[in-house]
């Protein structure tokens, strides 16, 4: 097992990545002195798979515990969801002595997180990411929240977990399109870090997809290492850590735009490819860069179907983003891999032609 420590001044807590290493939770629990009254919430869809791993978890703990299964997606990531859990919460008698365990992928932690944050005004929280793109990114970080009227996350708190318990075993039984949707952050760390994990990124691809245990575990933790060291340079999104958002203001408007059937690691892949295109049209990449580029980004024209969309609409999701300042969009663009620039302005006309061109890949 590999542990990787987010070393934040305050809240700083552990990334443990390995195999089969959900059967020691419990332990991992107790050497962190956190609470013994444990609320378990688990996506219905990992309950299905691995429900004997949990309810063994559940029967193995002695003192109080509870689970309560939900379904969830995009359009249950919301206040009515956030409910149950808080209804739930109080049916059982919890307070703020609570340990909240959030089992499942990204919408499951996020929503877990936010509840953590405002239950009895805060309670102790850890999450078990199940899905390649919760492993590589949302688990890590502290972002939480909800979606509401129409805008991806724009209800949420900076809230850190306890720790985080990446057991790899559960990506085996990911399909397809789950695993494009966490390569989709992948590909993006493999633009923000270095030339050498771009290579590798670029090379063992197949391999991902056919979940290969060696190939996924250094993916993961150069990603978690990567994001830890933004996150602990920038906690609350205020100057470094906008570098993560690489091609996530595009990507928000495509999620939006498709009523989410473009899952969001799919909508990043299509949003570096736009932002690549508005580095060029912006004159920070030569054609020839951009083509070089562009050759992570092929690897994936066959595995994305995109169709048309109201580029209007698209422009009007992009300026409702959080990360916007004074109403104007900012995006995240590069000079290199690994050298990246923010909070970059573009006219409506720039905006449209990274749009079209960008989707055009996947056409």
């Amino acid at each position: 097992m590999d542990k990787i420590n987010i070393n934040l001044p305050q809240n700083g807590y552990d990334v443990f990545v390995g195999n089969k290493i959900l059967k020691q939770l419990h332990k991992k629990i107790k050497t962190s002195n956190l609470h013994s009254n444990l609320f378990v919430v688990v996506d219905s869809n990992v309950y299905k798979l691995y429900s004997s791993d949990i309810d063994g978890i559940i029967t193995s703990h002695k003192g109080k515990i509870n689970i309560l299964i939900i379904e969830v997606n995009e359009k249950l990531k919301s206040f009515n969801t956030m409910q149950k859990i808080y209804k739930s919460l109080l049916e059982n008698d919890y307070s703020r002595d609570t340990l909240l365990i959030a089992i499942g992928g990204g919408i499951i932690g996020d929503i877990c997180g936010f509840v953590a944050a405002t239950f009895s005004r805060g309670i102790q929280y850890i999450q078990v990411p199940t899905t390649l793109l919760s492993t590589v990114d949302s688990s890590v970080g502290g972002k939480t929240g909800i979606n509401f009227g129409n805008t991806k996350n724009i209800i949420g708190a900076f809230n850190q977990p306890n720790f985080v318990l990446i057991d790899i075993d559960f990506i085996q039984t990911l399909n397809t399109e789950e695993l494009l949707s966490g390569l989709g952050e992948v590909v993006k760390y493999a633009f923000l870090t270095n030339k050498d994990f771009y290579k590798y990124v670029v090379k063992n691809i197949s391999k991902v997809f056919e979940k290969n245990p060696r190939v996924l575990k250094r993916i993961i933790n150069e990603s978690v290492k990567f994001k830890g060291d933004v996150v602990v340079s920038d906690e609350k999104e205020t100057g470094n850590r906008k570098i993560l958002n690489l091609g996530h203001t595009f990507a928000h408007a495509f999620e939006v735009e498709t009523k989410y059937k473009l899952k969001h690691g799919q909508a990043v892949i299509v949003g570096i490819a736009s932002a690549l295109f508005l580095s060029f049209k912006l004159g920070y990449i030569t054609e020839a860069k951009l083509l070089k580029l562009l050759e992570l980004i092929y690897l994936f024209k066959n595995e994305i179907s995109f169709g048309i969309i109201n580029k209007e609409n698209a422009i009007s999701v992009m300026q409702r983003d959080k990360k916007n300042r004074d109403g104007k969009i900012k995006f995240v663009l590069l000079k290199d891999i690994g050298n990246i620039i923010i909070d970059v302005e573009a006219s409506r006309n720039e905006i449209i032609y990274a749009l079209e061109k960008g989707i055009g890949v996947f056409k």
